[in-house]
C-alpha cells in the first residue's frame, strides 16, 4: 500500500447549527467524550500515514491551533502533581503530526475550501476528511480506500446506503459495482429529490483524492448559494472514469447537528469499557 503523506481536514464553517455556543467556540472543538471533534480526524489521518495535516480554518478558529500546540506550563504543573500520564497525553497532542493551517477567507463551499489548499498539497494524492463524520471503524475505512486508490489509480469516495427519506441530505451516486463493495462512479447528484435520485448510495465524509481535482475545481462554476461544490468537480473525474466508491462497513455517525452530536456522544460512551456500563445503568433508570 502506497503511503499518502498529506491530509486535508476542513474546519472553516460557522457552526450555525450549534449557535449560540459556536459564537466563541469552534464547532470542531466541541467534545466527543474527552476529546474534541477535530482530534478524531487528525488521529485517523495520522494512523493512515499522513505526515502533514492541513486544516482549513477561518476567523475565530484559533482555539484549534492552541489545542495542538505545546502547553509547557500545563505539562509542568501536571508533572508536579504526579499526573505524569496525563502530562504525557497533553504532550502527545503537539507531536501527533506536523499541522499547518490555511484560511478560507470566504464561506464559498466545500469545493472552495479544498481549493485553498492547492499550493500546500502540491501534485500528490491526499486524504480529505470532514470532521463532522465519525466512523465506527476509524482509520480502517480510509486504509481500505487507499487500497482501492492503489488498485485503480484514481480518486475514491466513501459511500453508504441511506434510507429513501434521507436521500435529499446527501450527494448521491450512479454507479456499477466492479468488485465487492467497490463501485465505478458514473455520475453524482448533490442533494437530489428522492424520486429522481439514481440510487440510495450516499457520499460520506472521507475521500482519497488525486491532484487533478484542483483543475476540476477551478473550472467548476458556483452552484446553490454561490458555493463551489466538490460534488460538481468529482462529476468531472467520474465522467473521465477516474472515480471509485468504497461502500464501507460499520456505522458512521453525523456529529454535525445538535441531535447527531448527542447521539454520537452516547454511541461512543456506550462502547467505552469504563463509561459504558455506568451509562447503561443511568439510561435504564430514566425509562
Amino acid at each position: 500500500m502506497k503511503q499518502i503523506k498529506k491530509a486535508v481536514i476542513t474546519a472553516a464553517g460557522w457552526g450555525t447549527r450549534f449557535l449560540p455556543v459556536t459564537k466563541s467556540q469552534p464547532k470542531e472543538m466541541l467534545p466527543l467524550l474527552n476529546k474534541p471533534l477535530i482530534q478524531y480526524s487528525v488521529e485517523e489521518a495520522v494512523a493512515c500515514g499522513a505526515e502533514l495535516v492541513i486544516i482549513v480554518t477561518s476567523i475565530g478558529k484559533k482555539p484549534m491551533e492552541d489545542y495542538f500546540d505545546r502547553a509547557f506550563e500545563l505539562e509542568h504543573a501536571l508533572s508536579r502533581q504526579g499526573k505524569t500520564e496525563l502530562a504525557e497525553e497533553i504532550r502527545r497532542l503537539s507531536e501527533l503530526a506536523d499541522i499547518c493551517y490555511v484560511r478560507q477567507k470566504e464561506q464559498l463551499g466545500l469545493g472552495h475550501a479544498v481549493l485553498t489548499t492547492k499550493r500546500v498539497v502540491g501534485d500528490n494524492p491526499f486524504l480529505l476528511l470532514l470532521p463532522d463524520d465519525i466512523f465506527e471503524q476509524r482509520e480502517k475505512v480510509l486504509q481500505q480506500m487507499v487500497d482501492v486508490h492503489d488498485r485503480y489509480d484514481g480518486s475514491v469516495i466513501s459511500i453508504k446506503e441511506v434510507h429513501q427519506e434521507d436521500v435529499h441530505r446527501y450527494g448521491i451516486i450512479k454507479s456499477r459495482e466492479v468488485e465487492t463493495r467497490v463501485h465505478e462512479v458514473q455520475d453524482l447528484v448533490e442533494k437530489p429529490n428522492p424520486s429522481e435520485a439514481p440510487s440510495r448510495l450516499a457520499i460520506m465524509g472521507r475521500y482519497v483524492i488525486t491532484p487533478d481535482i484542483f483543475a476540476a475545481l477551478e473550472n467548476t462554476p458556483p452552484g446553490r448559494n454561490q458555493e463551489i461544490q466538490i460534488t460538481d468537480a468529482l462529476r468531472h473525474l467520474a465522467k473521465e472514469g477516474h472515480l471509485r466508491g468504497l461502500e464501507f462497513e460499520g456505522e458512521r455517525y453525523d456529529a454535525g447537528t445538535l441531535e447527531g452530536w448527542l447521539e454520537t456522544n452516547v454511541a461512543l460512551a456506550l462502547k467505552d469499557p469504563e463509561i459504558g456500563p455506568k451509562l447503561k445503568k443511568f439510561i435504564a433508570g430514566l425509562m
